[in-house]
């Protein structure tokens, strides 16, 4: 039996440097300055000022932007929502009385601060509706409070977060689940 020393040598090396290199490549893809650019807090100013405007933890915000527009401003969906934090004109317009908003139309959707300041103001009645709970508040967000609102009175869903499987809407179960990741992301890394 012969063994081929420099072969084996030769495949160590590899070996050495695949690990070397796997284990630079996670210390940086993990490092806080990737994952900083990988969660963005594009619009801080605006989004810090109109969370404590109406009492909202800004990185909340932030997840909720990140998921539904990506940072577009000029981002619509299909069913016709619009701007950073996707919102519907018939919920813009109702907001816009509550606020009051002077001249309000739906083209303001695309600017960023009335966007940021609709969303936020809307985000807080569904924190005061629901008493500060985060999931129901997301799930109130992309799902309509109404729907949320007979899923917890019929007990379908608990609105906690253990529960999150619970909820009816598959759509919305995925985006209550993506909306606390991002908004835990956010805490880990800015907080």
């Amino acid at each position: 039996m012969r063994l081929d020393f420099p072969r084996t040598r030769w495949i160590s090396r590899i070996v050495a440097t695949v690990l070397v290199l796997g284990l630079a490549g996670n210390f940086i893809w993990f490092s806080p300055w990737v994952q900083k650019l990988l969660y963005p807090v594009p619009h801080k100013q605006l989004i810090f000022k109109y969370s404590s405007e109406y009492r909202i933890d800004p990185y909340l915000v932030t997840a909720i932007i990140r998921r539904e527009s990506k940072f577009f401003y000029w981002a619509e969906s299909a069913k016709g929502a619009k701007g950073l934090m996707q919102i519907m004109p018939q919920t813009a317009q109702w907001v816009s009385k509550q606020i009051p908003l002077a001249g309000y139309s739906d083209e303001q959707l695309y600017e960023p601060e009335t966007n940021i300041r609709i969303g936020c103001w809307y985000l807080a009645s569904l924190k005061e509706e629901f008493n500060g709970n985060i999931p129901i508040m997301i799930a109130a967000y992309n799902g309509g409070r109404g729907n949320v609102q007979q899923w917890i009175k019929e007990q379908r869903w608990s609105g906690k977060e253990h529960t999150l499987e619970d909820i009816p809407f598959p759509e919305t179960r995925e985006y209550v689940k993506a909306v606390l990741h991002d908004y835990y992301m956010y805490h880990e890394l800015y907080d």
